[in-house]
């Protein structure tokens, strides 16, 4: 490496707040960043104070007494994600562009990892096993439903963690994950090798008195599209009413939520109400004629978040469906995923949002019109063992 490169690494790594600032306004503007101020001037202090001073300190030091190699792509990366962290939000974080990449990957439904749906808990520190992929390599290597993650290739997962290990979980085509397992009170280690697989984020089938029910499991893109082909093959065999199981999905991408209450909702029907920091409202309306005219219940619980209470807050405002269930998580606040110059992104908190009817969702959740829990007991659960699919069923006889 040439003396002028490393002067240039080591200036971009000692003004990090400049650079964090202008990587949010790379959004718009496509042009490097570039500073003729030398190492002496900013290890003085001239001009410049609180972190970009104790960063060029920090650096000295490293310099004169760490025994390793210092590399300064990865230290500048880090410095941008803990200065990002440090606001406090647990939705809001820097991607570097491999990890921007894979989040634009799976938002479009192409994915490449172990094929499991999972549920990062940010207060205890904990990654759950929602649910295998039907054909992935999470369920041949024995995976199931309820299991904690609790070690990504030996790192324990913790509160700080959590949502780095999630991410540290998938990975490429062709690599293997080790992970520790904890289930039913007993330890094991699995190692699953990463494939590319096909997402599919619904699941539908016929239940008894022509009662049709989808499952979402996510809304990523293309749900909506597969949501309307699944209720329209089911309404051709004689569907008369509709059960959407939301349980345990998280969310995803808040147009293809839209799209699916305007479905359900009349045309020119707010569906969203969102508002940004500088108080200014955004009114999301249905732009479309209903296509579904036939009973609905939803079912939701704790798990349900994000896109998923805003279709359950608003059918439940316009009395479109019947939720059954548990109250939700409560995710009300929306995040925008921008794609930077270099190929990084920053995925941030920018607006919060409310049902139809003004009401609150974050923090709060959307209780369900008829409380439902499951039993304590179930190790599998069936149609038969189901209290809330039950319930439902019994709502639309």
């Amino acid at each position: 490496m040439s003396k002028g490169q490393k002067i240039y690494q080591i200036v971009m790594l000692v003004i990090i707040t400049a650079l964090i600032s202008s990587l949010v306004t790379a959004i718009v503007v496509n042009e490097r960043l570039t500073s003729s101020t030398s190492i002496e001037k900013i290890a003085e202090g001239d001009g410049v104070t609180g972190i970009e001073t104790r960063l060029a300190y920090i650096r000295t030091m490293l310099e004169e007494g760490y025994l390793g190699e210092l590399d300064d792509t990865q230290m500048l990366e880090m410095a941008i994600k803990g200065y990002v962290a440090g606001v406090g939000d647990e939705y809001t974080t820097y991607y570097t562009p491999e990890e921007m990449n894979e989040q634009y990957e799976t938002a479009m439904g192409n994915y490449v990892g172990i094929g499991i749906y999972m549920v990062v808990s940010y207060e205890d520190g904990t990654i759950t096993v929602v649910e295998p992929m039907e054909g992935s390599p999470a369920l041949e290597a024995g995976i199931k439903a309820g299991d904690l993650i609790t070690k990504v290739d030996g790192e324990e997962v913790t509160v700080d963690n959590a949502s780095d290990m999630s991410n540290k979980i998938k990975g490429e085509e062709g690599t293997t994950v080790k992970l520790e397992i904890k289930r039913d009170g007993e330890t094991f280690e699995v190692e699953v090798e990463r494939k590319r697989i096909e997402v599919s984020h619904i699941n539908s089938r016929m239940l008894e008195d022509n009662i049709a029910y989808i499952q979402v499991t996510d809304f990523d893109g293309g749900t909506a599209k597969e949501f309307k082909e699944n209720y329209q093959e089911l309404k051709s065999q004689g569907a008369t009413s509709l059960i959407i199981d939301l349980r345990d999905n998280g969310g995803g991408v808040v147009d293809e939520a839209i799209d699916m209450l305007e479905m359900i909702c009349d045309k020119g029907s707010t569906l969203l109400i969102e508002t940004d920091k500088k108080g200014n409202e955004i009114v999301e309306k249905s732009k479309e004629d209903p296509i579904i005219d036939i009973p609905i219940v939803v079912l939701v619980n704790g798990n349900s978040a994000s896109a998923s209470e805003i279709f359950a807050g608003a059918l439940k405002d316009y009395n479109k469906a019947t939720i059954i269930g548990t109250k939700t998580y409560g995710k009300g606040v929306i995040q925008t995923l921008s794609k930077l110059s270099d190929g990084s992104g920053l995925k941030m908190t920018t607006a919060e949002y409310c049902t139809p009817s003004s009401n609150k969702i974050n923090k709060i959740g959307i209780e369900p019109n008829i409380t439902v829990e499951l039993p304590d007991d179930i190790e599998e659960l069936t149609d038969e063992n189901d209290t809330q699919l039950q319930r439902a069923i019994e709502e639309l006889k």
